[in-house]
C-alpha cells in the first residue's frame, strides 16, 4: 500500500519565500483564461450586451481583481487563522446554500445552484463549499497525525465527506458535489488511512449515483447521448458535437485569434462550460499544447509544495486544492472533446463565472501561503507556541 508522509521529518533552518513557480504559474493561467474569454464571447457579449464585446472579460476582470485580493489576503495571513475561522466560513457557506431556495435564489435549467447578491450579478454557493471542504479534511487530517494510532478516527473525515457532497447535491449540482467527494476521497488515501475504510462508502455511493441519475431526466439523456453520439445530434448532443467539430477545425495551428469563428450560435455558451473549445478552434494543437504545459507545470509546483513542506496542515490542504483544480480541469477538457458525458463544471482560470474564479484564485492563495513552509523553512505558527 502506498504510503506518503506529508511532513517530512528534516530540519527546519529559515522561513522561505513563496514558491515562484507557484505564483508565476498562476498569473499565466490567469492571463491566458482572460484572453480566451475574450475570443470566445466577444461575438456573444456584442450580440447580448448593445455592442460591448469586452462586457464579459469585463466582469471577469473585476472578479479576477477580488480573487487576487483575496489571495494575497490568504497567502498573507498566518494559516492557523483559517483553521479558527473554518467554524465561520462553514456556517457562512451553508447559508448561502440554503438561500438558493429562497427568492434570492436563481433558477436555470431546473437547478438551484445561484442566489443574487447586490454587488454581484449571482453567487453560486457551491464554489465556497469546494474550497470550505479541503480546509475541513486538512483540519481533520493534521488534528489525528497528532494521536496515537489507536485513537485515530475516521468517522469525522467520512461524515465531512458525505456532509459537503449532500450539501452540494440539494442543489441539483450532481458533477460538482461528486468532485468534492473523490477529492476528499483522494485525500483520504494519501494521507495514510487504511483504504478499506472508503469500501462502505463505495458501496453506499456507485448505487446512489446511479439513484441519482436516474431520478433526473435530463441526466439519463446525457448518459443516453454519450453512448450514442450520432443521436440527438439537434438536442442533447449538440453542444458537443458543436464543440467537438470546432476542435477538429482548428488543426495544428489554429484559424487564429480574431478571426471571427469562434461563434454563439456555433457553441451555445462556448464562453463558459466549453471554452476549451473555443480556444481549441483559435489556436490549434499549439493552443492545447501551451495550455496543457501551463497546467501541467502549476499542478507539479504545486505539488512539490506539498510533498516538502513541514506543516501537515499546510501540506494536506496543498494537496487537496491542486488536486481539485487538476481534476476539474482535466475533466471540463474531457467534456468539451466528448471523451465523458457532459457536466457543467468550468474550466479554473478560464471559463465565465466570478464565483468560479475568486474561489479558484482563493485556493492559490493557500497554496502561495503554503510553499513557505518549505523543507529548509522554520514553522514559524509553531515556533510561537
Amino acid at each position: 500500500m502506498f504510503k506518503f508522509k506529508f511532513s517530512p521529518e528534516k530540519p527546519l533552518i529559515q522561513y522561505n519565500k513563496s514558491d515562484t513557480g507557484v505564483i508565476v504559474s498562476i498569473i499565466l493561467l490567469l492571463g491566458l483564461g482572460l484572453v480566451t474569454l475574450y475570443v470566445c464571447s466577444a461575438d456573444y457579449s456584442a450580440a447580448r450586451f448593445r455592442g460591448d464585446s469586452l462586457y464579459l472579460v469585463k466582469r471577469q476582470g473585476i472578479c479576477a481583481l477580488i480573487g487576487l485580493s483575496g489571495m494575497i489576503f490568504i497567502a498573507s495571513i498566518k494559516l492557523e487563522m483559517l483553521r479558527k475561522l473554518l467554524p465561520f466560513m462553514f456556517l457562512v457557506s451553508l447559508i448561502f446554500c440554503f438561500l438558493t431556495f429562497t427568492p434570492l435564489g436563481v433558477v436555470k435549467n431546473g437547478a438551484r445552484r445561484w442566489i443574487r447578491l447586490p454587488l454581484l450579478a449571482t453567487f453560486q454557493p457551491s464554489e465556497a463549499i469546494k474550497f470550505v471542504s479541503i480546509i475541513f479534511m486538512a483540519n481533520i487530517f493534521e488534528k489525528q497525525s497528532r494521536l496515537s494510532e489507536d485513537d485515530r478516527s475516521v468517522i469525522p473525515a467520512i461524515v465531512g465527506m458525505f456532509l459537503f457532497f449532500l450539501i452540494i447535491l440539494m442543489q441539483k449540482d450532481l458533477s460538482t458535489s461528486l468532485l468534492v467527494l473523490v477529492t476528499c476521497m483522494i485525500m483520504f488515501f494519501v494521507c495514510e488511512k487504511k483504504w478499506y475504510y472508503i469500501i462502505p462508502v463505495l458501496i453506499v455511493l456507485i448505487p446512489l449515483g446511479g439513484l441519482l441519475i436516474a431520478l433526473e431526466p435530463y441526466r439519463v439523456s446525457r448518459i443516453l447521448a454519450f453512448l450514442r453520439p450520432n443521436e440527438f445530434l439537434q438536442t442533447t448532443n449538440f453542444q458537443v458535437n458543436a464543440a467537438r467539430n470546432a476542435i477538429i477545425s482548428g488543426g495544428l495551428w489554429g484559424n487564429g485569434i480574431g478571426s471571427g469563428l469562434v461563434k454563439m450560435d456555433r457553441i451555445p455558451e462556448v464562453h463558459a462550460d466549453y471554452i476549451f473549445a473555443g480556444w481549441t478552434e483559435a489556436m490549434g494543437l499549439l493552443g492545447v499544447t501551451i495550455y496543457f504545459i501551463l497546467l501541467s507545470f502549476f499542478a507539479y509546483r504545486c505539488y512539490r509544495v506539498a510533498y516538502t513542506v513541514n506543516n501537515r496542515f499546510a501540506a494536506v490542504g496543498t494537496f487537496g486544492f491542486t488536486t481539485m483544480i487538476f481534476i476539474q480541469s482535466l475533466l471540463n477538457c474531457a467534456v468539451a472533446a466528448g471523451v465523458v458525458p457532459s457536466t457543467g463544471i468550468p474550466l479554473p482560470f478560464f471559463s465565465s463565472g466570478g464565483s468560479s474564479m475568486m474561489f479558484t484564485m482563493f485556493m492559490c492563495g493557500f497554496i502561495i501561503n503554503a510553499s513557505r513552509y518549505m523543507e529548509d523553512g522554520i514553522d514559524l505558527e509553531m515556533k510561537g507556541r
